[in-house]
Formats: C-alpha cells, sequence, structure tokens
C-alpha cells in the first residue's frame, strides 16, 4: 500500500454534491482536501453538448450502467438504473432539468423532526447555487456557479404540448422553481450558451486552481478506515494499486444513492448480518444503511408525428447529423442543444392530493428502448413521472468485493396508491396528446395505441414498458428515528468524523428530478462542516493545511 497522505477533509465521489463541497470547503485556503472519483475526467465533448446524455447512455466508461434486481411489479423485468461514473457524477450525463420540487416536500422533511430543512429553510442555499439568466429575485439567485437557463429555442411541438395542456384545463406556468408548480409550459436547464453546465464545470473547474485541493480520478473506494467508531481515512484502488489517505477531520461520503452504501456496508457500517454473510466485520450494526430506496419511476407513451420535425427526422441520414452538427458548432443551438424533456405540465392526476402528484413531459425524439436507436419515422415521446412514489426498497452489497454492483432493489409500484396513480397520470398525459393543439400534429399514438382503453390494460402496459427516471434517493436516509442513518447535520448516528451528503440521505424523493435538490444539499452540508470545523477549530485533532 502506497503511503499515506493527510488531509483534513477527504471527499468520495466528485458527482453532483461532491463537487459542491470540494469547492465550498477550499475557497477559504484553511482546510486541505481530497475530493476521490471513480472515474475518469470530463473532457470528452459529449459531456458537454446537451443532446450527449444520449451517446454516453450504455457507455461504461462514464456510467455505472447499473441494472436493478428483478421487478416483481414490472414482470419481473431488470430494469436500467444508470448512475454518472465521471467528474461531475450524473450532472454530467442527465438530461440537463433544474426542478427543486415542491416546497411541501421540504417541508415534509422538516416535520419528521430534521431541523433546518423546511424550503425556508433550504431556499437560500438554491438561491446560492443558482446564477439563472433571468436574474435574481424571491426564488432564484444570480451569482451563483450553476447556469440556470431557459431554453434557446421553442420547437412548434414543445409550444403545441403546452397549449394543448392549457386547454386541458391546467394553468401556463413560466416558472417550475417559483410560487408553484402546478401547470404547463417549459423548463430551465443546467446550460448556458448552449453547453451542459454540470457540477464539474460550475464548482470544481474552479476549485481545482487550488492548491489546497486534490482530486485523484479513476480511483475506487474500497473502504472507510476507523478507530473504533471515528472515521480516519479512506483506502482506494487505482487500477491495481491499493492506496490509503488519513482524514483529520472528516470523511464525507458523497457517492450517491447506490455507492454510498454500499461502501458503508464494505466498511463494516450496515446490517450486521449481511455485513457477517460476507466476511466483513461489524464497526457499527446500523440496519438503515442501504434501506428506503426511493426512486421515481414512470410510464412511456410513444406517439408518431404527421410532419417530419422531430430529432429522428434530423439525425435519420448523415447529411443531417453533419448539417445539425455544423449548425451547433457555429450557433450553439439546434437539436444538439435540447435537453432530454422540453415542456411539461405538473398535475393532480388523482382528485385526494393536494399538490401535483404527476410530471408529464414531452421529448422531441422517440425510441424502441431507452437509449436505443431512433424510430425511422417522426417521433415523440410522453413521460409520466410517478412524483411521490409511496414504494420502498434497498441496496445492498453481493460481495466483500468492492468492484462488484451492489442490488439494487426499489421495489417499484409496490403499492397500490403508485398504481393508482401513474395510470390516472398516464391517462391525463394521452388527454393532453389529444387535445386539439397537439392531436393536429399526431398521425397515431403507437405505444400503447388506440386499443389499450382501460386502466388495467394501461397499468399492465406500464408494468410492461415503464422504467426509472433517475432520481434515487434515501438509502442513508436522514432522520430521527432508529433507522436514520444520519442526523439533521448529515453527520451517520453513533459515529465520529463520517458524515454522508448527496441524494442518498432524502428522507423522500422530491417532487420532480433530483439534481438541483442535490447541489442544495452540497450546499448546505459545506455550511455545516465549516461551522463545525471552526467552532472546533482549537481541539488538537483538527490540522488546518499541514500533512
Amino acid at each position: 500500500m502506497a503511503n499515506s497522505e493527510a488531509f483534513d477533509f477527504i471527499i468520495v465521489g466528485a458527482g453532483s454534491a461532491g463537487c459542491v463541497l470540494a469547492n465550498r470547503l477550499t475557497a477559504s485556503g484553511r482546510h486541505r482536501v481530497m475530493l476521490l472519483e471513480a472515474g475518469p475526467s470530463n473532457l470528452h465533448p459529449w459531456l458537454h453538448i446537451p443532446l450527449g446524455f444520449g451517446r454516453l447512455f450504455d457507455d461504461s466508461r462514464y456510467n455505472w450502467c447499473y441494472a436493478t434486481e428483478p421487478q416483481a411489479e414490472c414482470h419481473n423485468r431488470e430494469v436500467i438504473a444508470p448512475r454518472g461514473k465521471v467528474l461531475g457524477g450524473s450532472s454530467s450525463i442527465n438530461g440537463l432539468i433544474y426542478i427543486r420540487g415542491q416546497a411541501e416536500d421540504f417541508n415534509y422533511w422538516r416535520q419528521l423532526g430534521n431541523a433546518g430543512w423546511s424550503f425556508d429553510d433550504v431556499l437560500p442555499y438554491f438561491r446560492k447555487a443558482e446564477d439563472n439568466e433571468r436574474g435574481a429575485d424571491e426564488f432564484h439567485g444570480a451569482d451563483g456557479p450553476l447556469s440556470v437557463s431557459d431554453l434557446r429555442d421553442r420547437h412548434p411541438l414543445a409550444e403545441a404540448y403546452v397549449e394543448a395542456a392549457v386547454q386541458c384545463g391546467y394553468p401556463r406556468n413560466d416558472d417550475f422553481n417559483g410560487a408553484a408548480q402546478e401547470g404547463a409550459g417549459y423548463y430551465q436547464t443546467t446550460m448556458r450558451n448552449g453547453v451542459r453546465s454540470s457540477t464539474a464545470g460550475g464548482y470544481l473547474k474552479w476549485a481545482q486552481r487550488r492548491a489546497n485541493l486534490k482530486v485523484v480520478s479513476n480511483a475506487l473506494a474500497t473502504r472507510i478506515l476507523f478507530d473504533g467508531r471515528r472515521a480516519t481515512g479512506i483506502e482506494y484502488l487505482v487500477g491495481n494499486r491499493k492506496s490509503s489517505a488519513r482524514a483529520n477531520v472528516e470523511v464525507i461520503v458523497a457517492s450517491g444513492a447506490f455507492n454510498s452504501p454500499q461502501l458503508l456496508q464494505l466498511s463494516g457500517v450496515g446490517p450486521a448480518s449481511l455485513l457477517r454473510s460476507h466476511g466483513i466485520s461489524v464497526i457499527g450494526d446500523v440496519p438503515g444503511v442501504g434501506d428506503d430506496l426511493n426512486d421515481h419511476f414512470s410510464g412511456r407513451i410513444i406517439l408518431r408525428c404527421k410532419e417530419p420535425i422531430t430529432l429522428n427526422d434530423a439525425v435519420r441520414n448523415w447529411s443531417g447529423k453533419l448539417s445539425h452538427g455544423l449548425h451547433y458548432i457555429l450557433t450553439r443551438r439546434g437539436y444538439l442543444a435540447i435537453p432530454a424533456v422540453s415542456a411539461a405540465c405538473f398535475l393532480r392526476a388523482l382528485p385526494s392530493s393536494g399538490t401535483p402528484d404527476s410530471q408529464c413531459s414531452i421529448s422531441l425524439f422517440s425510441a424502441g428502448t431507452i437509449g436505443g436507436e431512433l424510430h425511422p419515422f417522426p417521433g415523440v415521446t410522453g413521460n409520466c413521472v410517478l412524483l411521490r412514489p409511496e414504494s420502498r426498497g434497498y441496496v445492498r452489497i453481493k460481495s466483500a468485493d468492492p468492484r462488484q454492483a451492489p442490488a439494487i432493489h426499489p421495489n417499484y409500484l409496490a403499492t397500490q396508491k403508485d398504481r393508482e396513480t401513474i395510470v390516472a397520470g398516464v391517462a391525463a398525459m394521452r388527454r393532453i396528446f389529444q387535445a386539439p393543439a397537439m392531436a393536429c400534429h399526431i398521425a397515431e399514438e403507437i405505444e400503447p395505441g388506440k386499443q389499450c382503453d382501460s386502466d388495467d390494460g394501461l397499468l399492465d402496459f406500464i408494468r410492461r414498458r415503464g422504467s426509472t427516471t433517475y432520481h434515487p434517493v434515501g438509502t442513508c436516509r436522514m432522520g430521527q428515528d432508529q433507522n436514520a442513518v444520519v442526523d439533521e447535520r448529515l453527520q451517520v448516528r453513533g459515529f465520529a468524523g463520517l458524515r454522508v451528503i448527496d441524494a442518498s440521505i432524502m428522507p423522500a424523493v422530491v417532487s420532480g428530478n433530483t439534481n438541483a435538490a442535490t447541489i442544495m444539499i452540497g450546499e448546505k452540508g459545506a455550511d455545516m462542516i465549516l461551522e463545525d470545523a471552526n467552532a472546533g477549530a482549537s481541539t488538537p485533532d483538527l490540522v488546518h493545511g499541514r500533512q
């Protein structure tokens, strides 16, 4: 094993939260920080071109390419579970949608006993992160590292979708992250001037210029090192070379909802029976590590359009690809500058829902499988996300080998309410596509097709063809109960010098895409770390800037 270096803080994972932490913890120059990332640097051009998310969907260099365990309510299918494995993490390969969730989501976290996590508490951190091209106001910031922008081009099919939603009685909403989420409108995105704004670009790029930050990419963390119940460092692999590093203040796990519980379990922190079954010495019997996996499930419909104006048509042949590629190079506009979905309607599919329970979006392309080849006809996709799933699953190691993927079991559609809500949501989305403003562009619904005209038939279609929306959370849940893994300051309960700061700490998934909320968690977590470090700066175990 290589000789250990010493740092004040070691961050494991350079994703949406990890890059935020690396920036904020090094800003003062007082603290020496190490950032470990299992994936490579983010130099590949498709990581910066917005449409590049489709090109890297199954590229194992930048994506963990996980899959779930067979899902009982999805006809025992394994469901894809992609996660970013690159500087910037999933913010480097996601669909670029900037959605925070509803104020009620964070107020619910506070109601569970997590002081400091109400919407009023977290809004300043959303604003701190944001550089919104619309400027600063009550809900938005304009001086942060994360670029947030309106779509540069409004496609006629996206415009028709918004108008069709209004025809169905839903209000027009020009800011899903403003006073209310409900209604139809265009997404804002994490890009600027047609280029992706990941946390690697917005946060880490500037931090890497500081002498007190060391970034090690292609480094797989194998276990957290402990002295009793105090975390003291990290062991990691670069290729087949084993190394370690010491943390004089804290180890911060920011590896995401799948890899954070995996690393804790590999390190002896987790359900004792699971750890012993794999020959791992138990440092702490923490049954909640890996439990409460909560993810958004979605139902997708495919429609054939009358006019050849979709992405399917734009890239059907090499001349089209070259033409649109050149257009993007010269203008940073066009199809290469579009996000995964362009417009949406947040709606209440169930009459009993007090706030939107479904996120219904339009994508300007269609394919037989997620990430697969585009259809040979003009096509669009409707995507309905179940915003507040009740179903909970788990993440558990399958082996003591850190290179082996964990068992991922989201337990999709396990509750009756989840099934009822997603059926009602997809039905509402179908009605939007059938409204006059949209119907004039649609030749036919390919999937599930007009023959699917009952709730039972629609549920069966969703079970057969539905999938994740790539928003796993909850596996190192924040809370005050016995099964909670971290407290409201994101410290692992019962341990010293150890925090988890990423999407895995969410008590429940937010009502929308999770990247913005994960960045907020990184911002708030960094403030708490610095508050605690400064409060204890006179104690002998805080060694700032020294080896």
